[in-house]
């Protein structure tokens, strides 16, 4: 499908550049609430990731898919919220499963003189969840929500 079919190619390049701005929107609230509010990691990934998907469906609607237009707009939110839910899902089990030992392997690797292991740890363990769900995000999407495009 991506390898063989230029317009896939451009909207996969489109949905990543759109997924690149998520992840910003994404580090930057993560990594703000958590030096400023003392939330736990894992609410602070949830929130992020809640302000990194209302972006994302706004561009994807208009930039990576704007010949998606059969289906009413609520009904293309409807669905791309329950995708990214289930990718909130994945990314939820993923850190939980990550966190502790992605700390402690930061802690083992990387001087505290440079930046914190449970700095770096916490952005790894994000990071990888990320690349995961975006992977979903896109395949989903792709099918479902935007499955009225050639």
């Amino acid at each position: 499908m991506i390898l063989v079919n230029s317009k896939e190619r451009t909207r996969f390049v489109r949905f990543a550049i759109v997924g690149a701005v998520g992840a910003v929107i994404d580090f930057g609230i993560f990594n703000i609430m958590l030096a400023v509010t003392g939330i736990p990691a894992i609410w602070c990934s949830a929130v992020s990731f809640v302000a990194a998907v209302l972006s994302n469906f706004f561009w994807n609607r208009y930039w990576t898919y704007p010949d998606s237009r059969s289906k009413p707009m609520s009904q293309q939110l409807l669905q791309f919220s329950l995708v990214s839910v289930a990718g909130l899902g994945i990314r939820v089990v993923l850190f939980a499963l990550l966190e502790k030992s992605l700390i402690n392997l930061s802690a083992i690797l990387i001087p505290e003189t440079f930046l914190s292991s449970q700095f770096i740890g916490h952005n790894t363990t994000l990071a990888f969840a990320i690349l995961v769900v975006m992977l979903w995000n896109f395949l989903a999407n792709r099918f479902w929500t935007y499955n009225d495009v050639e």
